[in-house]
């Protein structure tokens, strides 16, 4: 099981343990997806942008819930899909909007297969396909928290935890539409903060089976009083130096 590492009391001792348990090869994929993600950012600084203001270049007025970029950013050839939008403030403090990442029906690793639902769910090529992780982006434009959300948040097809544990990898949206650093710097974080989102997947889960427990009768997938099932702060800068002590211990 991945250690918890979305308690922020606890948050450098438990990453410390889950970049403990992985391999010297896996580290260096992850800090050569955390120096690209820091040339994202810093190209973007030297013309006094940043990864949201760039995405947002071009495409109208910012209005809350609507998607961006409009019809979302699609990689067809990796299945890959996301979209950024904003809640009206105060719901979300301290957080400008988010982006909602996903793996489409048709990009599905070979074995997985959707949940067993109360509804049962019919997968086919128009869904938006399984929900992989959501990022916050504070009002500078950069990363500050990494979240879950239950099923009826994005309409997604709804995947048991080590399935889409295994979508992870596949995230990646190559083409420069909206914006190349913003696809580079949104595809490479999937990568840096893996062992988050892995952690988050399964606490999304152990959540669902939790409320079901204590509601019984009520499709929990449907619940509106249940919309984040699991979230964590995150910092690019530490888990950069936490990645570079693992490699050097």
């Amino acid at each position: 099981m991945t250690p918890d590492i979305s308690d922020p009391m606890d948050a450098t001792q438990n990453l410390d343990a889950a970049l403990s348990m992985l391999s010297k090869a896996s580290l260096r994929r992850m800090l050569a997806a955390g120096e690209e993600v820091l040339t994202c950012q810093r190209v973007l600084r030297k013309t006094s942008s940043n990864v949201v203001a760039e995405l947002l270049r071009h495409q109208g007025t910012f209005y809350e819930w609507n998607h961006f970029p409009a019809g979302d950013a699609i990689d067809w050839e990796t299945h890959s899909q996301y979209y950024y939008h904003a809640h009206p403030k105060g719901e979300r403090p301290g957080e400008h909007g988010h982006f909602h990442t996903f793996l489409r029906y048709t990009g599905m690793p070979k074995g997985v297969a959707p949940a067993p639902l109360v509804h049962p769910q019919a997968p086919n090529d128009n869904r938006i396909g399984a929900h992989i992780i959501a990022v916050s982006m504070d009002k500078k434009g950069y990363g500050i928290k990494m979240f879950t959300v239950n099923r009826w948040v994005t309409d997604e097809t709804w995947y048991a935890a080590p399935d889409v544990a295994r979508m992870i990898d596949k995230f990646e949206i190559d083409h420069t539409f909206p914006s190349w650093a913003s696809n580079r710097w949104l595809s490479h974080m999937l990568i840096l903060f893996k062992p988050q989102i892995l952690s988050l997947l399964e606490q999304r889960d152990a959540r669902i089976t939790t409320w079901t427990a204590r509601n019984p009768g009520l499709d929990v997938f449907e619940d509106r009083a249940l919309e984040v099932t699991s979230e964590c702060k995150i910092d690019v800068d530490k888990q950069i130096k936490a990645i570079q002590a693992a490699l050097a211990s």
